[in-house]
């Protein structure tokens, strides 16, 4: 019997021994195991976003050039005013705008110089416009403004027919071609450095 006491007692221990370890291995080892597994997983996502900026640095050049590029070309391809000031770039938009109006057979009624809006390093500048003429008048001085450099942008239109003349015979209003045109032109230029 006495046997048979340390058998079981052994049994015990070893069942005792092996819950100490289970637990032991629950409340330190499990966690352990889990905090590495959460590390092996974020330094896999950060090698991976390391891995896209080495490819985006690597393109930072060719950006760069080709950025480089398209300065040369905007200034190539006279887009923007050259003139110094925006006041001068005004004036030239809108003897730009005359010029156009009277080649057409246009009448110019007024122009008139709008504040500056600066925006990206970019001044845009605007003028209204007043003229009178026909819808051909108007087709040809819309070609010359699009046409022209540097660009020029055209906003804000508005078109209204002109009352005709009365008949002095019929004592009626006879019709009239003539147009009464308002619009916005726009012209951009650098922001002069300060």
């Amino acid at each position: 019997m006495v046997r048979q006491n340390n058998k079981n007692e052994r049994w015990l221990a070893v069942g005792l021994l092996l819950a100490v370890m289970s637990f032991i291995s629950f409340i330190i080892i499990l966690p352990l195991i889990n905090q590495g597994l959460a590390l092996h997983e974020e330094k896999n996502a950060l090698g991976f976003r390391f891995e896209q900026y080495q490819r985006i640095l690597s393109r930072k050049q060719s950006v760069l050039n080709e950025m480089e590029t398209l300065k040369t070309q905007v200034t190539d391809q006279n887009y923007l005013s050259t003139q110094n000031t925006s006041a001068l770039a005004s004036a030239e938009l809108q003897e730009m705008i005359k010029q156009a109006i009277i080649e057409s057979g246009g009448q110019l009624s007024s122009t008139q110089g709008l504040p500056v809006i600066t925006k990206n390093n970019f001044n845009r500048i605007p003028i209204n416009v007043r003229m009178t003429g026909n819808s051909e008048v108007l087709r040809a001085v819309l070609h010359k403004i699009e046409t022209a450099t540097p660009l020029v942008v055209v906003e804000q239109i508005d078109i209204r027919p002109m009352r005709g003349v009365r008949n002095k015979v019929t004592h009626q209003i006879d019709p009239s071609n003539e147009l009464s045109v308002n619009f916005q032109a726009i012209s951009f230029m650098k922001k002069p450095a300060a």
